[in-house]
């Protein structure tokens, strides 16, 4: 017996050490890399190590020496140059012709100084701001000579600035020199409120010229600081000028609105459409909304002030529906996707307030539910998931709207004012949250659902209504006691129906609707019924509760499936 046990540990032993040497082998027949390298085989070169490049650090002594004294001294030679013209009117020193004489010559000096000194003496912001200030210094000198002395043509005065602020957007360009598009360009845009040249046309067109040359940097080089300094400077003196115009020369009013948004809306996408990019700047998305909200808002603004309310409508529902093409234009490949997107979206917006400033009562809420539904169909067409944003903003509008003036949540206790709009706006809100589910069902599930939640509550918010403004007394400190009770009863029995079909379709979602409305009446009957209801109707209130509540629950035990 101990021999053969003997005997089996020696051969497992054996199988042991055999099968040790097996795994040994197959190591070093699939892992190569182990293997002694053959003494011919060359070793290969070590690679080289990778440097990173090193950025330079900004250097304050440097950026405060080369640049920041460049900055402020060219805009302390410009404010020198508005300041001598305003103190020389003044005080009186010299006669008006050689005070422009020699603002011309200072200005125009400054100018061909720093274009010496960038093309001959090396490419500092020295010179740049020199020659940013010389610009802006020659436009100034030419506005205070056409409007202040009334020395040069008012057409040969527009024609000069013209001249300097195609130079000023060339060398800004040419160069790509910030300097010169803050100080030269932005100074100029400032001139006219500077040399206080007042409010007239060809002031504003001063303002416009300079404007204008913005807007060609920024169509090229795209500088966002710009966008925002050239419209922050140029919308209050658009502004002032509107105000003293508009009561007597009304249609040029709109004719320079028009135009100024023409160019506020160049100046914000004009780069994105030039160099086509995946993304809009969040810049240019802020600069075409404020030009929106500028043009429709002084548009609408002068024209009902002169008394001409539907023609300030018009103005804004006209805007709205140029923004929606020119976004449409986006949308069929013309432009970026993305400006199309924030066009049609500027232009819905716009269209919401054109509405509200159009209709009122019921027409109001059809309106937006329409609209509602027309961008459901496009979010769908186009797969835009953004659109849904307008279709939730025109749906809130809506419904805010029926809650506080046709069926406010006080029309459960006395009734509305009248029933027939109350009736219009409350099916048009449900019908068209049913139909925008019924459009984005493929695209938001979630959506979707509290859609239809909304579409039900319509429709039991509207029978609730009716049944409260026909049984009450038109008292409003004793509406009578019957309309609370069908009101109970309506919301039980419309409770207990959405259960039953629930359970008979084995839908958890119209069983869970019909137990929330159940929930609701009882809590009605326990907290207001018998708070407020005499004792006949307080023992119907609760009677008729406890038989519906009886029922929903037989039925709930009897034709409930089993879970799967």
């Amino acid at each position: 017996m101990r021999d053969d046990t003997a005997e089996r540990l020696d051969g497992l032993e054996r199988k042991l050490d055999e099968l040790l040497r097996r795994v040994e082998r197959l190591e070093l027949r699939f892992a190569p890399s182990a293997a002694p390298r053959p003494v011919s085989e060359p070793s290969p070169p070590p690679e080289p190590a990778r440097t990173e490049p090193t950025v330079p650090r900004p250097d304050l002594e440097e950026l405060l020496g080369g640049r920041v004294l460049g900055w402020v001294g060219g805009s302390a030679i410009v404010l020198g140059a508005v300041f001598f013209l305003v103190m020389a009117v003044n005080r009186g020193w010299i006669d008006e012709p050689t005070r422009v004489v020699l603002a011309f010559l200072g200005s125009t000096a400054l100018l061909g100084a720093g274009l010496y000194l960038y093309e001959r003496q090396g490419q500092t912001q020295a010179a740049l701001a020199t020659v940013a200030s010389g610009i802006a210094a020659l436009y100034a000198s030419d506005t205070a000579a056409t409007q202040l002395y009334d020395l040069i043509a008012p057409a040969l005065g527009l024609g000069i600035a013209a001249l300097v602020g195609a130079a000023a957007t060339v060398i800004a360009v040419r160069w790509s020199s910030r300097v010169v598009a803050g100080i030269g360009i932005v100074g100029a845009l400032l001139a006219p409120a500077l040399v206080d040249a007042g409010t007239s046309g060809v002031t504003l067109a001063f303002m416009a010229i300079a404007l204008v040359a913005s807007t060609g940097v920024l169509v090229w080089q795209r500088w966002d600081w710009l966008a925002a300094a050239s419209f922050l400077v140029s919308a209050p003196q658009l502004g002032v000028w509107i105000a003293d115009t508009y009561k007597e020369h009304l249609g040029r009013t709109l004719v320079v609105l028009a135009l100024f948004w023409l160019i506020y809306v160049a100046a914000a996408i004009g780069y994105e459409l030039r160099v086509p990019v995946p993304t809009l700047r969040a810049s240019s998305a802020s600069l075409l909304l404020a030009d929106a909200v500028l043009i429709s808002g002084a548009g609408c603004l002068v024209l009902r002030a002169q008394h001409h309310d539907d023609a300030g409508t018009a103005w804004v529902i006209g805007l709205a529906l140029v923004y929606v093409g020119l976004g449409a234009g986006g949308f069929r490949g013309r432009m970026s996707s993305e400006i199309g997107a924030l066009l049609a979206a500027v232009g819905i917006a716009l269209s919401a307030i054109g509405f509200a400033l159009a209709l009122n009562g019921p027409a109001l809420v059809v309106g937006w539910s329409v609209e509602a539904v027309v961008l459901s169909w496009v979010a769908r067409r186009t797969r835009e998931r953004r659109a849904e944003l307008g279709v939730a903003l025109f749906l809130v509008l809506a419904v805010g709207h029926v809650l506080v003036f046709e069926a406010p949540p006080s029309a459960l206790l006395i009734g509305v004012d009248s029933l027939a709009q109350a009736a219009i706006g409350i099916a048009v809100v449900g019908l068209a949250a049913l139909a925008v589910s019924l459009l984005l069902r493929d695209q938001s599930t979630e959506g979707s659902f509290a859609l239809q939640t909304l579409a039900a509550v319509a429709l039991v918010y509207l029978p609730s209504v009716a049944i409260v403004d026909t049984w009450t007394t038109g008292d409003i400190s004793n509406p009578g006691q019957t309309p609370q009770l069908l009101l109970s009863a309506l919301w039980g029995v419309t409770g207990l129906s959405a259960l039953v079909a629930g359970l008979v379709r084995d839908e958890r979602r119209v069983r869970l609707a019909g137990l929330t409305l159940l929930a609701i009446a009882v809590a009605k009957v326990f907290l207001f019924d018998l708070a407020k209801l005499e004792s006949i109707y307080r023992v119907l209130s609760f009677v008729a509760l406890g038989l519906l509540l009886l029922s929903g629950a037989f039925a709930y035990q009897r034709l409930r499936s089993e879970p799967r």
